[in-house]
């Protein structure tokens, strides 16, 4: 990781389904670290556009990706450590969220179109419909190895996932 301290800040990305919340929130208790849903950065207005199934403009994730960006910096700024599950579907999202920092890492979450629609359509109770998950791979870029990213297949558990980042962020806390 170019000699770079541990990271002061996580943000698990990928597509709605890829299992971004149910990850970030198993790494973050297993480092001890806060865990954010990116989600409660989002306004209302755009909450209630994808619940009526409507895809969000680039002009609808800034404020959202300036706020996630402020939190990261006030984390940072102050010695802590938190994980954020965002979707940060395309380069420019990201160098927002990064704001130049080189102490904040990616991690994407890489699936499928079709086990992460079979995972969505078993989803209840998210404001996020499965029919936007055709927009979804359409705005993705998937990250380059430039952007501080580390890439790991959903095909395994949720265990097995964290186990692999705990080593490969070199942080401590891998089971045995």
């Amino acid at each position: 990781m170019g000699g770079v301290e541990a990271p002061c800040a996580l943000i698990v990305m990928g597509v709605s389904g890829s299992g971004k919340s149910t990850v970030a929130a198993a790494l973050a208790q297993r480092l001890g670290w806060r865990f954010e849903d990116g989600d409660s950065f989002h306004p209302a207005s755009n909450v209630e556009k994808m619940r009526a199934g409507h895809p969000l403009t680039d002009e609808d994730r800034w404020p959202w990706l300036n706020a996630i960006a402020d939190e990261i910096a006030r984390v940072c700024g102050k010695g802590e450590h938190v994980i954020i599950a965002c979707s940060a579907l395309k380069h420019t999202y990201r160098d927002v969220l990064l704001r130049g920092r080189d102490d904040v890492r990616f991690v994407f979450l890489k699936g499928t179109r079709e086990l992460i629609a079979e995972r969505l359509a078993q989803r209840k109770g998210h404001f996020m419909p499965p029919g936007l998950l055709t927009s979804q791979f359409e705005t993705l870029e998937p990250p380059e190895a430039g952007e501080h990213v580390i890439t790991v297949s959903i095909d395994e558990t949720v265990e097995a996932i964290v186990d692999g980042l705990v080593r490969q962020l070199k942080l401590g806390g891998a089971k045995r």
